[in-house]
């Protein structure tokens, strides 16, 4: 199960089809993203709309920002009295995680919830920039993905229309240690869509046919994983995507954006994938943020047995 898989078998999705009227393309397109969400949930998306050079910023600027002694980054805390569903600002994983890395997590620039630093000083609009890009980005995958799951128009947009508990993750990995690598415990993302670009380093690795695969960075590219909610949705039918870092010698960097689903929203499978087609469902249901909830102290309070893990298998029939 640990084995690595060094060559690069996600499939490449060129989403410039679905900004023309070119049938044929947008047909393959559609079909080389149903079939990987149907197999492992990962695909990797070029000429998508968001700029290569505002994602090296972005990059650029994040490094810059963790480089700042912990005193200044402990600074741009959580705005007082915010009712962020999770804590906007700087954080670090807790000592005793088995996750090594630290992170800057934002929500929408149109909630007010974000606290940001002094320095460096481009970090804000910059930051704003990519964030309202991937929102874009996102809301395509999701469209999408609605015809890939066979749903009527619209319906996961209709579903699925506040973007108030959207957030985006900077991240710093800390490098390898003799003894240790762990970066970012194998796990499946628990939101909608998720979209990921990364540094040179590498270091993200998925989960498929029980082996592990090394994806190699390639610049300018976005990697989209699906979460737990289509798994849920789609009577796992479409896969969650199995995921994890393995840092390597030096800080590496990233940007993850986490496209959700409104926290009182509830979830289970969609008649299309069971009473429609005479199969039982596979989950109960439950709201978002009571899911969400459980995860987020899973990473604050590591269980000290995997089984006690909270993951969208605690929901199955």
């Amino acid at each position: 199960m640990d084995d690595v898989d060094a060559k690069n078998t996600m499939p490449t999705v060129d989403l410039s089809q679905f900004f023309s009227k070119e049938e044929e393309g947008r047909k393959l397109a559609t079909d080389t993203i149903a079939q990987a969400c149907q197999t492992n949930g990962f695909f990797r998306i070029i000429n998508h709309g968001v700029p290569a050079k505002l994602m090296a910023r972005a990059l650029d600027l994040s490094k810059q920002f963790f480089a700042l002694p912990d005193e200044e980054k402990h600074k741009v805390k959580p705005i007082e009295g915010s009712k962020a569903p999770l804590p906007a600002g700087y954080a670090r994983q807790p000592e005793h995680s088995k996750d090594k890395n630290e992170y800057f997590m934002v929500f929408s620039p149109d909630l007010g919830f974000n606290p940001y630093p002094d320095q460096p000083a481009e970090f804000k609009g910059v930051i704003e920039k990519c964030y309202h890009r991937l929102v874009e980005v996102a809301s395509l995958i999701q469209e999408i993905v609605n015809n890939c799951m066979g749903l009527p128009p619209n319906f996961l947009k209709e579903y699925n229309s506040s973007r108030n508990f959207d957030f985006m993750i900077a991240l710093r990995y800390f490098p390898a240690t003799e003894t240790e690598n762990n970066g970012l415990s194998e796990h499946q993302d628990g939101n909608c869509i998720t979209l990921i670009f990364q540094d040179e380093i590498g270091g993200l690795e998925i989960l498929k046919n029980d082996n592990w695969i090394q994806i190699e960075p390639s610049e300018g590219d976005i990697i989209v994983n699906l979460g737990d909610v289509i798994q849920v949705l789609s009577n796992n039918k479409f896969k969650s995507a199995t995921h994890r870092i393995i840092r390597k010698g030096t800080h590496r960097h990233s940007f993850a954006f986490f496209f959700s689903i409104d926290g009182e929203k509830w979830i289970e499978p969609l008649p299309e994938f069971t009473t429609d087609i005479g199969e039982s469902p596979k989950y109960r249901g439950f709201h978002y943020k009571e899911y969400m909830k459980l995860r987020m102290r899973n990473k604050t309070h590591p269980p000290s047995r995997p089984e006690d893990v909270i993951d969208i298998a605690h929901y199955s029939i």
